[in-house]
C-alpha cells in the first residue's frame, strides 16, 4: 500500500473515530455523571494527540487535538440541547397556561437577567416540572401563554417557537464538520511534511555520493576532476562548487561545467 493511499485511510479513521467519540460521549452525557464523562474526555483527548501527531508527522498533533476536542464538546452540547428540544417535541403537550409567578433564575447570575416563571393550566394547577425560564420581561404574572410542556415532568416547558431544535440540530453539524476538517487539515499538511522529508533525505543522499565521488576521483592529464550532473539531479552547480570547495578543489574556469581543479 502507498504512504499516500495509508495516509488518507488513516485520516479516514481517525475522522470515523472522532464522530463515533462524539456520539458516545453525547449518549453517556444523558445516563452519567461528570465523574465518568471527564476522564474519558481526557482519554480521548490524549488518544487523539496521539493519532494526529502520527497524522501530522511532527510535534502539532497536540494543539490540533485541542481544536478537535473543542469543536466535540460543542457538537456534544448542541446534541443535549437538541436532545430536549426534540423529546419536547416529541411528548410535549400544547397547553394554554398562565404565569402565576416569577422569580430571578438561581443558577444564573444577576447580570445574566434570566427569570424563571411560573405557570397554572386553565384549572389553576400547577404544571408539573420546572418553572420556563425566559429573559427578563418576556412574561408578566397573569399573562397568558402557549406552551409545550412535558407530561413526566422532566423538561423545561418551552414555547412552541423556543423548542424548535432546527438551529441546535445545525450547530451540531457545523462542530461536527470543523472537527472533521480539522482532521482533514492534518493529513494533508502530514503529506506535506512527509514530501520535504522525502526530498531532503534524497538531496542529503546526493550531496554525500557526490563528496564521496570528488574525494575519490582521479584527476585527468590536466589536473581536472569531473563529475556528472545527471547523477545528482537535485543538486544546482553552485552547491557541487561549495562541495567541492569544502573539499579544497576549484571551479574550472568554463562557467557552469561540473569539473574540479585539484
Amino acid at each position: 500500500m502507498s504512504r499516500r493511499r495509508h495516509r488518507i485511510l488513516s485520516a479516514i479513521g481517525i475522522g470515523c473515530y472522532v464522530l463515533a467519540a462524539i456520539v458516545g460521549l453525547f449518549l453517556l452525557g444523558g445516563t452519567q455523571g461528570t465523574g465518568l464523562l471527564v476522564p474519558l474526555w481526557i482519554a480521548h483527548g490524549v488518544l487523539l494527540a496521539v493519532l494526529l501527531t502520527k497524522l501530522c508527522a511532527d510535534e502539532t498533533g497536540a494543539p490540533l487535538a485541542l481544536f478537535v476536542i473543542g469543536a466535540s464538546l460543542a457538537a456534544v452540547y448542541f446534541a443535549d440541547l437538541a436532545r430536549d428540544d426534540l423529546t419536547l417535541e416529541r411528548r410535549g403537550e400544547r397547553i394554554d397556561a398562565t404565569v402565576v409567578r416569577e422569580w430571578l433564575a438561581p443558577d444564573q447570575g444577576r447580570q445574566v437577567n434570566t427569570y424563571d416563571y411560573a405557570l397554572a393550566g386553565r384549572d389553576g394547577t400547577r404544571l408539573p416540572g420546572p418553572a420556563l425560564q425566559a429573559r427578563a420581561g418576556r412574561f408578566a404574572v397573569g399573562q397568558s401563554v402557549t406552551v409545550l410542556a412535558d407530561p413526566e415532568g422532566v423538561l423545561r416547558p418551552r414555547t412552541p417557537g423556543d423548542a424548535d431544535a432546527t438551529g441546535t440540530v445545525l450547530g451540531v453539524g457545523a462542530f461536527a464538520l470543523v472537527a472533521l476538517g480539522i482532521v482533514a487539515a492534518t493529513a494533508r499538511r502530514g503529506a506535506t511534511v512527509a514530501r520535504q522529508r522525502e526530498e531532503r533525505a534524497k538531496l542529503d543522499e546526493q550531496e554525500h555520493t557526490l563528496r564521496e565521488a570528488l574525494r575519490t576521483a582521479s584527476a585527468d592529464a590536466n589536473g581536472f576532476v569531473e563529475v556528472h550532473p545527471e547523477h545528482y539531479p537535485d543538486i544546482s552547480h553552485r552547491r557541487a562548487a561549495g562541495i567541492a570547495g569544502e573539499l579544497g578543489l576549484e571551479p574550472a574556469d568554463d562557467p557552469g561545467s561540473w569539473r574540479f581543479r585539484d
